[in-house]
């Protein structure tokens, strides 16, 4: 049976001051109608049912979560005590899963990025299954054709074409490689080898904690207790007892950089993992100035930026060039466009400027 991974972590740096530490980019509305975790809710729905998905999140974010998503069972939505990185997040969705279904196939998707036309998104899982089918070891990842030389992005470097299940290539892959430079990532674009790393994975839910087991025995020695515990009552102890001790890791380092297994498809849908609020420039319409605008406010002058008012209060912008402007929440922000990579920093400066209640 095929079941699906949301994860929803994240402590509201990058979109803050709209983000806050109880409220991170996922359970925003940055475009549309919906939050960026209900669109991820949505866009598995055609491949699953409700009870086939598990949200893992912070402790902190539990009741948001329900609230945006109540047609998730409570219990499906996985609490970690404290972040641990994606490897750990990951074990312990397959742990789970593994424990209601022992042949089951996970999906693996964090909640925050955009994606369409959703029917591709279902004809490549579809596809992945497929490779799956064919080779129950296989780790599938999902790599986006680049179309600029992004230095934001980790890449997949991919050897030969092994297939195309339902017209979506699938390749071995040879590397995966840290974000690069400029210089590097138009190397990575000239040789037509490269594809963006989305973090969108499935697997055999068995499979990966065999890998983890081979690749990572410290970590999947430490995550025993908590696999041994499931479907008894002492579970949340145990959890919270061994969880905040794991070793941080990514499941790329731990794994996917490691096993012989891996397989990449090269999806045919579009994708943004909406990285801060530059975003909004490829999630929203402009105005004939090149200026995304949303609520009251009045730009004169204004080219190329980002204007939010979520207060209410007007917001008055003039002659303003690549600017981004959010005002929400009792806070306002100005950055420059070419800056915003250093909002994270700015943002945990705050609690030593006395500024903690604005997180």
């Amino acid at each position: 049976m095929l079941h699906a991974i949301i994860m929803a972590g994240g402590s509201g740096t990058r979109f803050w001051p709209k983000s806050r530490r109880n409220r991170p980019k996922q359970l925003l509305t940055l475009s549309g109608d919906l939050s960026l975790i209900q669109q991820t809710y949505n866009r598995v729905l055609p491949l699953v049912s409700p009870e086939q998905i598990r949200v893992v999140t912070g402790a902190d974010q539990v009741d948001a979560i329900e609230e945006q998503l109540p047609q998730l069972p409570h219990t499906n939505i996985m609490a970690e005590p404290t972040p641990r990185d994606t490897a750990a997040c990951v074990a312990l969705a397959a742990m789970a899963v593994a424990y209601a279904d022992p042949e089951g196939i996970m999906i693996v998707m964090p909640a925050d990025h955009v994606i369409d036309p959703e029917e591709a998104f279902t004809r490549t899982i579809q596809s992945a299954l497929k490779v799956i089918e064919k080779d129950p070891l296989a780790l599938v990842t999902f790599g986006i054709k680049p179309t600029r030389p992004e230095i934001g992005y980790g890449y997949i470097e991919h050897d030969e074409m092994l297939g195309d299940p339902n017209g979506v290539p699938v390749y071995r892959v040879k590397q995966f490689r840290e974000k690069p430079d400029r210089k590097t990532a138009e190397e990575f674009l000239s040789t037509g080898r490269f594809s963006w790393n989305s973090g969108i994975f499935v697997w055999k839910a068995r499979t990966i904690l065999d890998a983890l087991a081979l690749y990572q025995p410290s970590l999947y020695k430490a995550m025993q207790p908590i696999e041994d515990a499931f479907g008894t009552p002492y579970f949340e102890n145990v959890l919270k007892n061994v969880f905040p001790n794991l070793e941080k890791l990514p499941i790329d380092k731990a794994v996917m950089e490691k096993s012989d297994h891996v397989r990449m498809l090269e999806v045919m849908f579009n994708w943004n993992d909406v990285g801060d609020w530059r975003a909004l420039g490829d999630l929203e319409s402009k105005d004939e100035n090149g200026n995304v605008i949303q609520g009251d406010v009045q730009a004169m002058d204004c080219t190329g930026s980002i204007i939010v008012n979520e207060d209410g209060k007007l917001v008055a912008a003039l002659g303003l060039e690549d600017i981004v402007v959010v005002q929400s929440g009792g806070v306002t922000l100005v950055a420059r466009k070419d800056k915003l990579d250093a909002l994270k920093a700015l943002v945990e400066s705050l609690p030593n400027a006395g500024h903690g209640k604005t997180l």
